[in-house]
Parts: C-alpha cells; structure tokens; sequence
C-alpha cells in the first residue's frame, strides 16, 4: 500500500476528506520526524509502533569491491519497533 492508497483507506474508513488525510498524515510524520531528531524521547502509539533515535558506535568495515578496511563514524539512525497488536496482527490472528 502507498501513501495515496493509505490516504483513500483512512477517508472511506473515517467518512473524512481526502485532502483532510493527507494534512494529519503529513502533520504526523513531520511531528515524528522532530521528536525523533531531538533525540530526548521517543514517541509511542500504545500496541502499534514506536519510533526511537538510537546511538550507533564507530565501527570497522570493509569496502565490499576492494575488500580494504575503512572506520564508520559514529552516528544516529532512527528505530521503529512494532507493538503487541501489530505484532498480532502480522501473524494472522
């Protein structure tokens, strides 16, 4: 599914106007986008998801074309966890 098809599945689901989707979809993922790049909190949807930054350590490498050791710096990257009823629900149940 694609953020078009979302958008219509949460319009006939909710009886809300497309356009009205779209902006609260947009809002959403700006929000998360913010609270994410802080860094100080997570944020939690109770049984559904939940979007953290993580810290990721320096580490060694290799190049995989020529086989050379290079460092990675030390950096962030975004975790998304699944909660309890996602996690029922992709199981078929």
């Amino acid at each position: 599914m694609n953020r078009s098809e979302l958008i219509a599945a949460l319009s006939d689901r909710a009886s809300v106007a497309r356009k009205d989707v779209d902006a609260v979809l947009t809002a959403f993922a700006e929000t998360v986008g913010e609270v994410v790049a802080k860094g100080d909190e997570k944020v939690t949807i109770p049984g559904f998801l939940t979007f953290e930054r993580t810290h990721r350590s320096a580490r060694a490498a290799r190049n995989p074309q020529t086989g050379e050791p290079i460092q990675i710096p030390a950096g962030y990257s975004a975790k998304v966890s699944a909660g309890s009823k996602l996690k029922e629900a992709a199981k078929g149940a």
